[in-house]
């Protein structure tokens, strides 16, 4: 039997919003943006939709040492901060998939208003059934995006089959720490019924099982800042306009998933063997 590809319906009811341009806009006005002259580290705040914002996408860049031109899948991309990152900073060349209509539709309206259209290209698409060739990019580049994601062996033998010989694999993503169950609600979950976290080692395991070496594999759990983490959640900030009031219990969840060892949060590099 086939295991099904993810519930973008599913998705779509709680990941999606509308009027983003307008509440995006909004933000940045109330943080002092010119409108007319954005610059990727001006849209940060806005863009860069996963835990530790852009300072996590520079320190994981920077941990794959990722050569000008490579061509980037970044699979559940969310609204493209990292794609714009990497296209500005590291000269590469990205395509975003995300599995949310809303997010995808945003991700190209912000890509277009810094004019990387032609370094950065925007796609509805499932991490579970990839539809491009195989060894068709050098990097498959993944921030916080496989938690809602159960069928783990069935994603990362995806990413192996995209990724050319000696291309990487480069991911953040939190798992399960030692001490469990986990406090909800957690930022990708209300409940127990749409999280799928593995401890560390586990998943470790199961990514080179699909046919990887690691190359770089680090604990980043203090350092990451985001309501997942216990921090503070500022009005202007994409957590609180996606979340609204919410945020602020998933905030103190997590806190106590944090400091009591109930997720930790890797970054890791690995070479398709």
């Amino acid at each position: 039997m086939t295991t099904p590809a993810s519930d973008a319906q599913a998705a779509n009811a709680y990941w999606g919003r509308r009027d983003l341009e307008r509440a995006f806009d909004a933000a940045l006005t109330g943080l002092g943006k010119n409108l007319d002259a954005l610059t990727i580290d001006d849209l940060a705040p806005v863009d860069q939709f996963h835990g530790g914002g852009k300072a996590s996408t520079d320190r994981l860049a920077r941990l794959a040492r990722l050569a000008p031109g490579s061509r980037v899948l970044d699979v559940g991309g969310g609204f493209g901060g990292p794609a714009r990152t990497l296209a500005v900073e590291h000269g590469c060349v990205v395509t975003v998939i995300d599995l949310t209509e809303s997010y995808v539709e945003t991700g190209q309206w912000l890509t277009g208003r810094l004019g990387l259209g032609d370094r950065v290209r925007h796609r509805v698409g499932d991490a579970l059934a990839l539809d491009v060739a195989d060894a068709s990019f050098d990097v498959v580049w993944t921030q916080n995006s496989g938690m809602n994601i159960a069928d783990k062996e069935r994603l990362y033998a995806g990413f192996a089959r995209v990724l050319r010989r000696g291309g990487l694999l480069v991911i953040q993503e939190p798992m399960a720490g030692p001490n469990q169950p986990l406090v909800f609600p957690l930022m990708w979950a209300p409940d127990a019924s749409t999280s799928f976290l593995r401890p560390p080692a586990e998943l470790r395991a199961l990514i080179e099982a699909a046919g990887f070496r690691a190359r770089a594999w680090e604990d980043v759990t203090t350092e990451l800042a985001g309501p997942s983490t216990g921090a503070a959640v500022p009005t202007h900030s994409v957590a609180r306009i996606v979340m609204g009031d919410a945020v602020d219990e998933i905030s103190r969840a997590g806190l106590k998933n944090r400091d009591e060892g109930r997720v930790v949060n890797i970054q890791a590099v690995f070479e398709r063997l």
